[in-house]
């Protein structure tokens, strides 16, 4: 999992980083994506449009901005799982503890309208996530021995990353992600339906 920047330079990059993809998120969600420029969120952010593309490396990234480190986070929650812990179950507490919290927030509804509303980040989007799939499900495989291209371990990190979707819009979101993984973990004999 990625550490917070703990000298000053670092911290006051990522300070920038943060009001940058924060101004642009903002201006997406009130205008509109296609409606509002690199010079825009520079301006919003009180930076220049070089110190824009110093952080991010177009416009897609901006709405994006956690894409990286989210990448590593289900790699490391695989990886870095103390020992005895299944992988499902590894799984089940990173999307407990990272993900719950962004579907249950506030903002998420108007970060979603924005992303389905706009093609190239659906598109962006669908590019993002079959790259984590492919990480995460190499990451998994690497664990268990087998190829990295393994179907059963790409079939799981793939329906790892639909929990949250699934999860939207539920009353009871806990639940249903425990149905979820109860089904990854045990398969559907062991649900008993």
């Amino acid at each position: 999992m990625t550490q917070p920047p703990v000298g000053r330079r670092a911290r006051k990059k990522a300070a920038t980083r943060q009001a940058i993809a924060d101004a642009a998120l903002e201006l997406f969600v009130e205008r509109g994506y296609d409606q509002v420029s690199i010079r825009d969120i520079a301006d919003a952010a009180d930076v220049s449009t070089t110190t824009v593309f110093k952080h991010f490396s177009g416009k897609e990234a901006l709405v994006f901005d956690e894409d990286e480190d989210q990448e590593s986070a289900l790699v490391a929650a695989v990886r870095e799982r103390p020992a005895g812990q299944s992988v499902p179950d590894a799984l089940r507490q990173h999307v407990f503890a990272a993900w719950l919290p962004v579907v249950d927030h506030p903002q998420t509804a108007a970060f979603i309208g924005l992303i389905e509303a706009t093609p190239a980040l659906r598109s962006y989007a669908d590019r993002m996530w079959t790259r984590h799939g492919t990480a995460l499900g190499a990451a998994i495989a690497g664990e268990i021995g087998v190829p990295e291209d393994d179907p059963a371990c790409q079939a799981l990190a793939r329906f790892v990353l639909e929990v949250p979707s699934l999860a939207r819009g539920r009353a009871d979101r806990e639940s249903t992600f425990d149905a979820i993984f109860d089904l990854l973990a045990h398969g559907w004999d062991a649900i008993g339906k």
